[in-house]
This record gives C-alpha cells, sequence and structure tokens, in this order.
C-alpha cells in the first residue's frame, strides 16, 4: 500500500494518506480510451441538419410534361438530383450518447487517479480553507503547490467552499468539481490534480468498495 503527503495550501507537509492498491494498483488504457469517447460522444450537441425535398424551398409543380419533349423527366425542382433541391440521408439532429457500464467507468476512474499519482500529478490538501474570495490568491495557492500548467480543483461534494468556488472560477486551465462529479476526462485533460483530503477519501472508499475482488488462491 502506497502513501502520498498531505500539504497544506502553502505547500507544506502536515500528514501522510494511504492509498488503496485496489484503486491505485494499475492503470488500464483500454477502458481509459472507452471512457473518454463514451463521454465526448455524449457531450456532443448533435443539433446538424440538412434539408430534404419535403423541406427545401421550391414550387412543386411538374415543370414540364412527361413526354414528347425530347428532355429528361422531372416531377419537381426540388429534386435530389437538381442545384438547390433536397440532401438525401443527410444527417439530422440526435443523440450521440449511448449506454456504458458504471463497472466500466468505476474502472477507468481508478486507472486515471493511479495513472496521475504514478506521473507525480496528484496533490492532497488538508482543505481548501481560504479566508476571501480572490482570485490573485488563489493563483498564489497554485503556484505554492507547484501547478504550472492545467489544474483540476476537486472539492468534496458536501462542503460548501463559496471562497473556493469565486476564486477558481476567473482561471484559466483551473477546473473546480465536486468529489461526486470527477470523470476519467477531466483528471486526462489536466495536468494535475488536487483533492482535498476529505474528497479524495470518500471517493477512494467508494471506488475501493466497487472494485473486483480478487479470487481466493486454491491451496
Amino acid at each position: 500500500m502506497a502513501n502520498i503527503d498531505v500539504v497544506d495550501l502553502s505547500g507544506k507537509k502536515v500528514g501522510t494518506l494511504a492509498l488503496a492498491d485496489e484503486v491505485f494498483g494499475a492503470v488500464n488504457e483500454d477502458l481509459l480510451w472507452e471512457a473518454v469517447k463514451h463521454y465526448r460522444a455524449a457531450r456532443r450537441a448533435g443539433t446538424h441538419a440538412t434539408k430534404n425535398r419535403k423541406l427545401v424551398s421550391g414550387s412543386g409543380r411538374k415543370l414540364w410534361k412527361q413526354k414528347g419533349t425530347g428532355r429528361a423527366r422531372v416531377g419537381s425542382i426540388r429534386s435530389p438530383l437538381w442545384r438547390h433541391g433536397g440532401t438525401v440521408h443527410g444527417p439530422q439532429p440526435r443523440s450521440y450518447d449511448y449506454p456504458f457500464p458504471r463497472k466500466k467507468l468505476w474502472g477507468a476512474l481508478r486507472s486515471a487517479l493511479a495513472a496521475k499519482f504514478a506521473d507525480g500529478k496528484l496533490t492532497v490538501v488538508e482543505s481548501f480553507e481560504l479566508k476571501e474570495a480572490k482570485t490573485k490568491e488563489f493563483r498564489k495557492v497554485l503556484e505554492a503547490l507547484n501547478v504550472a500548467k492545467t489544474a483540476l480543483v476537486v472539492e468534496a461534494a458536501k462542503v460548501e467552499n463559496r471562497n473556493l468556488e469565486l476564486s477558481s472560477r476567473n482561471l484559466e486551465g483551473v477546473e473546480l468539481v465536486r468529489g461526486n462529479q470527477v470523470h476519467p476526462y477531466h483528471l486526462l485533460r489536466y495536468d494535475a490534480a488536487i483533492f482535498s483530503r476529505p474528497a479524495l477519501e470518500k471517493l477512494q472508499d467508494a471506488l475501493k468498495a466497487s472494485a473486483p475482488r480478487k479470487k481466493a488462491e486454491v491451496a
């Protein structure tokens, strides 16, 4: 079982947190790919649309008689064969979302956390207790935590931290999410992941409970 340092907002070590092997033991890249693909598909607007011959503008009368003119027969100016005519089998509004097994999502989340820990990009702070809601002060906190690029900030779901919300929302490349809203896509998108201790403890307990149990070895 591995341990991770717990620091305060100034970057000073104040304790350690034990990491469960069931959560931080291995990385399954295939599961990560599937989870990210599903997340991005579900976020698609799906509002694209084309006009078929029923929707395109134009008269519905027959342009000339069927026979005797020497010209090709045609029934309407809105025919797909004509310029400005309707589109055949074009895209229509639809949802790109599809069912994704919850066990796969949990497995991908365990892999994403394990990858962040292996890369040294996982930081745990004792709490996000900010004295006031100031973006400048929170930027100093990120610098003290050695955040050089983008960062995902995770607070416990039941903790109301208005100062943290106001301080982080205007920082480019920084996103604040609740512990029950963390997705593998978030962990892979941002360079650093900063968890409050209560948020990581609760998430770890939930993922540990959902982890597949190892079969007992038969002597």
